[in-house]
């Protein structure tokens, strides 16, 4: 038999058929890799019946389940491109992605049917297929019970597109990150080792699969590996703790962002689970507390610590559990087969100990955004990936992400660019000047601040402002509050000075990121 090098399920189910693979706990179903891949080839034959051809996009709106994977593995072997959507997102927000990638399928779950289906019509849509978990003759299942295993494959190389994921964008409208195979494969490279990846690998997987952290540490890797992994509709601190605690699963890895950490060590049945079988607890997206990092180290966890993006697939650098306490606050070093270096505003290398942008490089850092040469070329130099992060390195080699040189914060792992916010704060036309940075939040990471200043004989509230955000904006975006001033600070060039604005919020001696 002869596997193609990017059907990974194909693979599995050859050499290890009646393992688990995946165990949707929420839709109390269970697929060995033979299931799984038999449901992928069903599904590219469907895909393929609705015209979809190699390159063409088709979106999935749902939070955690299992075809998230079946789809991922169908586009592959068609060479189709997976189209994962947010869920948290607001109406208008899906559309502009929608309508910018033109996707020709849109596969959603039962609980987002009403505005799936406005999407579908106000989008252009050409088909959609609706998955009910509760259902086993939803329409999802009885579309794969009329499907064959019979479809065309392409010839796919690792240029070719898998995956495009969709990040704010630094001038107010998202970006489609492009994910190609290349990058899919060198992101197993660069996270299987370093945490331990096996056949024998248990994940829980908390994280929405919308996001390159839930989709790509590690459960691709996982998958990648012919591991197990254990899915739940959405995180609930209570619930990921009895699944830890659980015998039954052993569950040996687990990646979050620093918020469920928290919440779980906060639940009063933190101190009481059985965590001796959870042998990797990776942590990244934004800065981890100490306060965290031990907790969980009394407990007898590690935590392996990472900076990456959804551009590098996520995996750009590492810190190994043994340095996490010797070497708080920084991110690591860089991943096999990456480069990183710090530069200044003309894009010179800087000596260690020197404070400036990082530069990325490798075969894990994507080739630009969907259909965006301007955002393409201006976030490259060369072939480094301009971060946007302010960095240095220690004299040994570690980095440490300082600030950010890009307009950007991190709330709740979740990345918020300022402008997309304040573009929808202009559409009040009471407003006369906006400006919105983020803050140290104890229970987030980060959440933003919205400083106002109302033209003249103009009255507005909070509430008014804060209530039109939610009508706009998925709710992680929508400030946490807003300080009316007569105008925003500006320098010569008349640039918005907004580390002005924290300095008078928090002081002087406040950093950017807690």
């Amino acid at each position: 038999m002869s596997v193609k090098h990017y059907d990974w399920s194909a693979y599995h189910a050859y050499v290890r058929p009646t393992k688990i693979a995946i165990r949707d706990l929420s839709a109390k179903q269970s697929l060995t890799y033979k299931e799984l891949d038999d449901r992928a080839c069903l599904l590219a034959n469907w895909l393929q019946r609705k015209g979809v051809e190699k390159g063409d996009r088709v979106a999935i709106l749902s939070q955690n389940c299992a075809e998230f994977f079946e789809l991922e593995f169908a586009c592959a072997k068609i060479g189709a491109i997976e189209l994962p959507l947010n869920w948290r997102l607001t109406k208008p927000e899906l559309e502009y992605i929608l309508n910018d990638s033109t996707p020709k399928v849109l596969i959603y779950d039962v609980s987002f049917s009403d505005i799936s289906n406005e999407l579908v019509k106000d989008c252009n849509i050409s088909s959609s297929l609706e998955i009910n978990k509760e259902d086993l003759e939803s329409e999802y299942e009885i579309t794969l019970k009329e499907s064959s295993f019979d479809y065309d494959q392409p010839e796919i190389t690792q240029e070719d597109l898998i995956m495009i994921m969709y990040t704010s964008g630094t001038t107010g409208h998202p970006k489609g990150a492009m994910i190609n195979h290349q990058m899919q494969l060198y992101n197993v490279i660069n996270l299987a080792s370093p945490a331990f990846v096996s056949s024998d690998t248990v994940q829980l997987v908390v994280l929405p699969l919308f996001h390159t952290g839930g989709m790509n540490c590690y459960a691709n890797p996982v998958l990648h590996a012919g591991g197990e992994l254990i899915l739940i509709r959405d995180f609930d601190p209570g619930l990921a703790l009895s699944i830890l605690g659980n015998p039954e699963f052993q569950v040996s890895h687990f990646f979050a962002v620093p918020a469920p950490y928290q919440f779980m060590m906060n639940h009063p049945d933190f101190d009481s689970t059985d965590l001796s079988s959870l042998k990797v607890a990776g942590v990244g997206g934004a800065p981890c507390a100490e306060a965290i990092l031990r907790t969980w180290s009394d407990r007898g966890v590690s935590m392996i610590q990472g900076w990456g993006m959804t551009e590098t697939s996520p995996g750009g650098i590492g810190l190994p559990a043994e340095d996490a306490e010797r070497k708080l606050g920084s991110a690591g070093k860089p991943l096999l087969h990456t480069e990183v270096k710090v530069v200044d505003d003309e894009g010179k290398e800087l000596p260690w100990g020197e404070v400036g942008e990082l530069y990325i490089r490798g075969p894990n850092i994507t080739p630009g955004y969907w259909n965006n040469e301007e955002a393409t070329k201006n976030s490259f130099e060369d072939d480094w990936l301009k971060t946007g992060d302010a960095a240095r390195f220690d004299e040994e080699g570690f980095i440490y992400i300082v600030d950010r040189w890009k307009d950007m914060y991190i709330s709740g792992g979740e990345n918020v660019y300022p402008a997309e916010v304040e573009n929808v704060l202009y559409q009040l036309p009471e407003i006369a000047e906006a400006a919105i940075i983020g803050v140290p939040d104890n229970r987030w990471g980060e959440t933003g601040i919205a400083f106002i200043s109302l033209k003249s004989e103009q009255t507005l509230e909070e509430k008014d402002i804060i209530e039109h955000c939610l009508k706009n904006l998925a709710k992680f975006k929508v400030p946490n509050s807003v300080k009316f001033i007569d105008a925003l600070p500006r320098n010569a060039t008349g640039k918005v000075l907004k580390r002005n604005l924290r300095d008078d919020l928090l002081g002087t001696d406040a950093p950017a990121i807690s």
